[in-house]
């Protein structure tokens, strides 16, 4: 047993589970590294990243994800979205997994899930993959050495992809489970390899613990002027939408890039790294997250490579078109040392419109803000999910709906007052399609958004002429220097305007079906909102 860097009083045996191989607590990076390495878990790859495969699962698996139905959840669970699993079953489908691990070497990593010390979750990650331990490592916050020796996990992580669940047996769908237990604060992980399962699994647990703190949970990205946290933006989205690209943005300051809170004292990172898609990405475009590839210790995941060069190929997706890297915010030159900024100023909404319908960017009301969050309109991306293998329209409320577990109107109710109390500006970007829905039309330009976006955040946008758009009643800039008039108004990209009026008259129904379900639930300045 490799004792390492641990609270003597906190092994893995205080928390019953005994009888294992080799325990490996909180090793650094060269010894993960080495160890992967060494276990044939995957290849070292140039400039010393750790190139891997995840198998069978290139990405998330969220219909097989349950949360144990206790007696202190059972009132709070939003169970329409949050498939339930007994206590009985949970219990028998922990035995089952620490008789599976008998013998067999694991990786202990304890970390922080929050940069906000008052707010933060303590977590201890058991891996039985090394390069678990090393992506686990990099995603949350890593506490000083010293800090090791008095960490008390709140929460444990056990991810034991070899372990097959048995679904008679254990309450599931599969033999793939990921089951959060918030009576007995441990998540069990079974068979899948894929990393993003881990970071989303503490996300889903902190999007059920701060709201009853007052602090809204948040799917986003999100950066500050530099030398000014004060002038803090955040950036709603599902993956693929744009959150890592646009808040990467060297004028400005990251904080991070996937998961943050907003509490009485301002914003923190949840993590302490990035978990970046690297299909098609672009040296020239993404020269910082581009580097990261070839760094010491990034995870590199599902990326084809020359087995003789081991040069990596951004435009294979023949593994999956969710290709990703993984590494520690430090490593972009412009990341925030803290992961704390200020009361957020401008709140984007990032949205994957493959129906070509909305404008690049509009501004929105308070209660258009309420509205849009709560419809969480997007297009769920290639590969993100199993199964999805090119943009599907679809609509995750609050732009997250795979991590929440409490009902969608807890995190509007307080993103909307936090709106009203700071006097945010807010902002729906669409990153999808124009000239046409997917299939015809085109992706819109990145250097038209990244344009819109930089004057909306440095407050130049609102010296601009808006329009009310016939559709969703929100503002839009009619014109703006250095971007084509015609992409601000979608209708005019079309090749035929009776195409977009009909496109759009579908795309406003949809809204208005699934907003039906929250009218009973939200405030009538909202309602009026509603198309």
């Amino acid at each position: 047993m490799d004792e390492g860097r641990v609270n003597p009083a906190m092994r893995l045996e205080h928390q019953g589970i005994s009888g294992l191989g080799r325990i490996y607590y909180n090793q650094i990076e060269p010894a993960l590294v080495s160890a992967a390495v060494q276990r044939g878990e995957g290849t070292l790859g140039l400039g010393g990243a750790f190139l891997c495969e995840t198998g069978h699962f290139t990405g998330r698996s969220p219909k097989d994800k349950f949360v144990v139905r206790g007696p202190s959840v059972e009132g709070s669970i939003w169970w329409e979205n949050n498939a339930p699993m007994t206590p009985a079953a949970f219990d028998l489908l922990y035995a089952d997994m620490l008789a599976h691990m008998q013998g067999r070497d694991y990786f202990v990593q304890d970390l922080y899930a929050g940069a906000d010390p008052i707010h933060r979750v303590d977590v201890r990650m058991v891996s039985e993959l090394a390069w678990h331990g090393l992506f686990i490592r990099h995603l949350l916050r890593r506490p000083e050495r010293a800090e090791l020796d008095s960490f008390f996990p709140d929460w444990t992580v056990i991810n034991c992809p070899s372990f097959k669940a048995d679904p008679a047996r254990h309450g599931c769908r599969s033999e793939t489970v990921i089951a959060l237990n918030f009576d007995a604060k441990l998540i069990l992980i079974a068979n899948t390899a894929y990393a993003g399962e881990n970071k989303k699994a503490v996300f889903t647990l902190l999007n059920y613990l701060l709201p009853e703190k007052g602090v809204m949970a948040m799917h986003c990205s999100a950066n500050h002027a530099i030398g000014n946290p004060v002038d803090t933006a955040v950036f709603f989205g599902l993956s693929g939408t744009g959150k890592t690209t646009l808040s990467a943005d060297p004028s400005r300051t990251l904080i991070g890039d996937d998961e943050h809170g907003w509490s009485d004292r301002g914003t923190f990172n949840f993590e302490g790294g990035c978990y970046a898609k690297t299909i098609h990405l672009s040296a020239q475009a993404e020269p910082e997250i581009f580097a990261t590839t070839h760094r010491f210790a990034t995870v590199v995941e599902n990326m084809v490579y020359d087995p003789e060069t081991l040069a990596l190929d951004f435009a294979d997706d023949s593994l999956t078109a969710n290709t990703r890297c993984a590494y520690p915010l430090g490593y972009i030159s412009n990341a925030s040392t803290t992961g704390l900024g200020g009361h957020p100023k401008h709140v984007v909404m990032l949205t994957c419109d493959a129906f070509g319908v909305l404008p690049p960017i509009a501004r929105l009301s308070p209660a258009q803000a309420m509205y849009h969050f709560l419809s969480g309109f997007t297009s769920k991306v290639a590969g993100t999910e199993r199964g999805v293998t090119e943009p599907q329209p679809t609509f995750s409320t609050c732009f997250g709906a795979p991590f929440m577990p409490r009902r969608p109107e807890v995190y509007g109710k307080l993103l909307e007052e936090k709106i009203a109390k700071h006097g945010a500006t807010c902002w729906l970007v669409n990153t999808g399609w124009t000239g046409g829905a997917y299939g015809v039309g085109q992706r819109m330009p990145i250097k038209a958004t990244r344009a819109l976006l930089a004057a909306a955040l440095d407050g130049s946008l609102n010296t601009a002429t808006f329009r009310k758009d016939a559709n969703f009643g929100f503002e839009v800039p009619v014109a703006m220097t250095g971007v084509d008039d015609a992409l601000l108004d979608p209708r005019q990209t079309w090749g035929q305007a009776s195409d977009y009026d009909a496109q759009a008259r579908k795309l406003v129904a949809m809204f208005a079906a699934n907003f039906a379900q929250y009218l009973p639930f939200i405030d009538d300045d909202v309602k009026a909102a509603a198309i």
